[in-house]
């Protein structure tokens, strides 16, 4: 029987084993499903199988800067007491110094390649062994990369928020630079922002808005009364409302004194005394679990299928 892209799909779903090791069972078993999942075992392969349709919300976010390179990783758990687990925060630890080194653009890739402290297996296959020891389901979610002038990390809630950023910059005191690159990225872990600046907002976002609150004011009699010059303002006026929370730059700064500097004007400070130049040229934010789907169970119903009621 010849072995389709689907069937290893299936089998990976059903043991939690790795994309290659199971178009390897398959083909070794002619297509026996059931006979796959026995070799997959044997070879100590198929430890994740019962754990494979969970879901891992969990887990811990962690980075790393070597030099003017930084690196950020999200890998998941099922609980958070896991996430507390120092196997679990080494697993983590590894992870991240594999992707500081990968040449992988997606999690695919990174998943295939060798594992650099045991190259006889894969990233994928060390991840199942992972999830053998620790007995959860457990996943590699994502990471990303950062190189500039200045880089720096900052991790939140002992793994729950990270962020890096990278700043452009010719200072020659890169310490008074990458203390306020630290500050900035507690800003960003505090206040979520969408873009550095408006420049990085693009044109249908701003169309998209402006299409909203004019049905918005169109909606409200007294409003839709008003001269089109004047709802234009309003407009405009709203749209810049919404820019000061989404552009890093612009949002007021959360350590300013006087309660009215922005981010943008604390880096033009910073700037000024260290006589260089200094941008931010791009930041990575990652929360853990987010955008996951939790499963939510029903105690009550739990308990009773569990008594077989």
């Amino acid at each position: 029987m010849a072995v389709t892209a689907s069937m290893v799909k299936e089998l990976r779903e059903m043991t939690g084993a790795g994309m290659m090791d199971c178009k390897k069972a398959l083909d070794a078993t002619a297509g026996d499903m059931d006979k796959a999942v026995e070799f997959l075992r044997e070879k100590g392969l198929a430890a994740a199988a019962k754990k494979a349709g969970r879901i891992a919300a969990e887990g811990l976010v962690a980075a790393k800067v070597e030099g003017n390179k930084a690196v950020i990783c999200e890998v998941n758990s099922e609980t958070d007491f896991v996430a507390k687990n120092a196997d679990f925060q080494q697993y983590v630890r590894e992870v991240v110094d594999q992707a500081m080194n990968t040449k992988a653009a997606t999690i695919e890739e990174f998943l295939a390649e060798p594992w650099a402290l045991d190259p006889s297996v894969t990233v994928e296959q060390k991840l199942s062994g992972m999830i053998a020891v620790i007995g959860e389901k457990l996943s590699i979610r994502r990471f990303e990369k950062v190189e500039g002038d200045a880089v720096v990390a900052y991790i939140h809630g002992g793994g729950r928020i990270g962020v890096l950023v990278e700043g452009e910059t010719k200072a020659e005191d890169k310490a008074a630079v990458e203390e306020a690159l630290k500050n900035v990225a507690m800003q960003i872990a505090a206040l979520r922002p969408q873009y550095v600046s408006r420049a990085d907002v693009s044109a249908d976002f701003i169309a998209k808005e402006t299409e909203i609150l004019r049905a918005q004011i169109m909606n409200d009699p007294k409003e839709a009364a008003k001269p089109e010059k004047v709802i234009a303002g309003m407009i405009q006026g709203r749209i810049a409302k919404e820019m000061k929370e989404f552009c890093l730059v612009d949002q007021i700064y959360v350590k300013a004194e006087d309660g009215k500097q922005t981010v943008g004007q604390y880096l033009q400070q910073v700037a000024k005394a260290a006589g260089c130049a200094l941008t931010v040229k791009n930041f990575v934010r990652f929360e853990t679990g987010e955008g996951i789907q939790k499963k939510e169970e029903d105690f009550a119903a739990e308990v009773a299928k569990q008594m077989g009621m």
